[in-house]
């Protein structure tokens, strides 16, 4: 059994009660909460002593914090993970949330990456925060491989895949590549690519520049090594990560310490080179999850929460997540309805484009 539900079934109703009152009313408003509010709604009638009695001993709990001296108390994060874990009430999907979701697959055409975005953006807009989704991974055989020089520093790179997926990546050379060692360079992969994806490519290069090196250009060894480096992080490593509604975040919190903590966060969560993290946190549990504060191993900074759910292709394989992102005063009744939908009906749709 759970500590917090441990806790949960030795406290009184009363205990109970003052618990998840202070617990709602904090998502609510984000305020602390004092006895005087609570004798107001509380369903059994007491007095602000009795009641400030209560909170001083879930404060020694460490379920409850006072941020200021006479102040009301928050939730701990402790406190915060009880409430989820024994008495959060999750509501059922809004009419109005849904039809906003679903408007997201009549949109534009049959892309995979344009239907993501459109809904990372829906799914921030009915939820008021931040959503990520992370795009499936693309393993299927490569075709054909061409390079295109956008300027001595920047290149652009084609990828057709043997189901007529077709890609466009920007990458940046080695000094000194030219348009003739790029050629040589597509040519070189193009002879071996055929019924290979790009991690099999990758090590099939690493072995054929070890031996055939002579062969080659320099600069075109250079390239092909220092951009399937690039295109094996992209495909296999870390996938894409879809942000979206960052300014909802931004515009809720006033005060500048928490301005500068959302912006941490969001430059923490653009530095962050293994964003496969995001899908193993959503692998290693059914249906959404909830990680709260520092629970949250994504991201280094404490202060935020994260709702995710994985989403399933055809065979019904994890092959990517969605979520939402805020601060741990997220509304997590009605949230997480949003995200386990969101993640059923990014399912459906990727398996009905399969």
């Amino acid at each position: 059994m759970k500590e917090g539900n441990r806790l949960l079934e030795e406290m009184n109703d009363r205990s109970r009660e003052v618990f998840r009152r202070v617990v709602e009313s904090y998502l609510e408003t984000g305020e602390p909460v004092g006895s005087r509010t609570l004798t107001r709604s509380l369903s059994e009638k007491v007095s602000a002593a009795t009641i400030r009695n209560v909170m001083q001993d879930l404060e020694y709990l460490g379920l409850l914090d006072s941020p200021h001296v006479s102040a009301g108390r928050v939730p701990t994060q402790v406190g915060l993970r009880m409430f989820v874990d024994g008495l959060l009430e999750v509501r059922d999907l809004d009419n109005s949330d849904r039809l906003a979701l679903d408007a997201t697959t009549t949109q534009g055409g049959d892309d995979v990456g344009g239907l993501l975005d459109r809904v990372g953006a829906a799914l921030s807009g009915v939820t008021h925060g931040a959503s990520l989704v992370l795009t499936p991974k693309h393993e299927a055989p490569v075709k054909h491989i061409e390079f295109v020089s956008l300027g001595h520093d920047r290149a652009l790179v084609v990828l057709v895949f043997g189901d007529g997926h077709v890609e466009n990546r920007l990458f940046r050379p080695p000094a000194g590549q030219t348009p003739s060692s790029m050629r040589e360079a597509a040519n070189f992969l193009n002879a071996l690519i055929e019924g290979k994806t790009l991690s099999e490519l990758r090590g099939e290069i690493s072995r054929q520049i070890a031996t055939r090196r002579q062969e080659i250009d320099t600069l075109a060894a250079e390239l092909i090594e220092t951009g399937m480096a690039a295109w094996e992080k992209d495909a296999d490593n870390s996938a894409r990560l879809i942000v979206r509604g960052t300014s909802n975040l931004l515009g809720q919190e006033g005060e500048a310490e928490e301005l500068d903590r959302i912006r941490s966060l969001f430059d923490d969560l653009e530095r962050k080179r293994d964003i496969a993290e995001f899908l193993q946190l959503a692998e290693s549990g059914d249906g959404v999850r909830i990680f709260i504060g520092s629970e949250n191993k994504l991201f280094s900074l404490s202060g935020s929460s994260l709702v995710v759910s994985p989403y399933m292709n055809a065979d019904r394989k994890i092959i990517g997540a969605v979520g939402v992102i805020g601060p741990t005063r997220l509304n997590y009744g009605r949230i997480v309805p949003i995200v386990d939908y969101t993640a059923q009906l990014v399912g459906r749709l990727i398996a009905e484009r399969s």
